[in-house]
């Protein structure tokens, strides 16, 4: 009785040694991957936001790309991400494609996929404005759609006036913006204060031209008709034209992201000014430049 009970005290005695050298193996194991865990969340959480460059065409997306360090190149349905830094920061430069829903859709793409600190929009653009020429630079003070119109009220035989038409703003309520008499206005998206503040600040180093702060106007379609040209600026205070900038604006908007448009004239019908495709280039120089200096005044990380 006396052996057994002996060596049962002994087995017990081995077994909490051994729960209570493995049960603390265990408690550090635990505190371990909590502390990874942690460590991982905390870097996570302190990544840099990147910023998002945006151009519709090639002209106006590849020579910003070649630019960057680091390069890596992401596809998402038709569009193209360039993912790399400028001055150790991440820049991601987004081939969106032409027009207002390509646009709209590779933006919210890229907020989604990236959680960008800023978005600017650029690349080409046609004059509204006479006093403006050919390689002027446009910052969108404020970016506007210039193709959601409510049709004048005529019945049939009565002919087609478009002179009369009134701007929709779509956005003015969730209802019906044929119905809604507070819709008949133009919605304008301000440019962000930050991004208009590193834009200005650079702006003498672009010498092909001149930069200064305007509206621009965006719609799917390519204006020929000088008078209409003239109608849009009267009605808009238009700058210039292009057919991407006001659907960035707009989603940019409903995130949350800071947004600012910049746009080269490319050509002013209003003053004879020709079509030069060159001017897509000088813009990116620009914004690179642009971009340089809104990334000092960022958080360092």
């Amino acid at each position: 009785m006396l052996g057994y009970h002996s060596s049962s005290v002994s087995n017990i005695k081995g077994e909490t040694n051994l729960f209570k050298k493995f049960g603390l193996l265990g408690v550090v194991g635990t505190l371990l991957v909590t502390g990874a865990v942690g460590c991982s969340s905390v870097q996570k959480s302190s990544a840099q936001r990147p910023i998002i460059i945006e151009g519709p065409m090639p002209i106006e997306a590849e020579k910003f790309a070649k630019r960057l360090e680091n390069v890596k190149e992401e596809k998402s349905g038709s569009f193209v991400f360039y993912k790399g830094t400028v001055d150790n920061y991440p820049v991601i430069v987004a081939k969106t494609g032409k027009g207002m829903e390509n646009t709209a859709a590779a933006t919210a793409l890229a907020i989604e996929k990236y959680n960008p600190v800023a978005i600017i929009n650029q690349g080409t653009s046609g004059g509204h404005d006479p006093n403006l020429n050919v390689f002027d630079i446009v910052l969108g003070q404020r970016t506007t759609n210039i193709g959601s119109f409510k049709a004048g009220d005529k019945g049939a035989n009565q002919g087609i006036d478009p002179t009369i038409w009134k701007p929709m703003d779509l956005m003015a309520s969730e209802g019906s913006a044929g119905e809604d008499p507070n819709a008949e206005k133009p919605r304008y998206y301000e440019g962000d204060k930050s991004l208009l503040a590193a834009a200005n600040a650079v702006k003498d180093m672009y010498k092909k031209g001149k930069v200064v702060e305007g509206t621009i106007g965006s719609g799917d379609f390519w204006n020929n008709e000088v008078d209409r040209i003239k109608w849009l600026h009267d009605k808009f205070g238009t700058s210039v034209e292009e057919m991407e900038g006001a659907s960035a604006a707009q989603i940019a908007n409903s995130y949350g992201v800071p947004f600012l448009g910049i746009r080269v004239l490319s050509n002013n019908k209003t003053n004879g000014g020709k079509y030069d495709p060159s001017t897509a280039e000088g813009c990116q120089e620009y914004v690179y430049e642009v971009v340089k200096k809104y990334i000092t005044t960022l958080p360092k990380k």
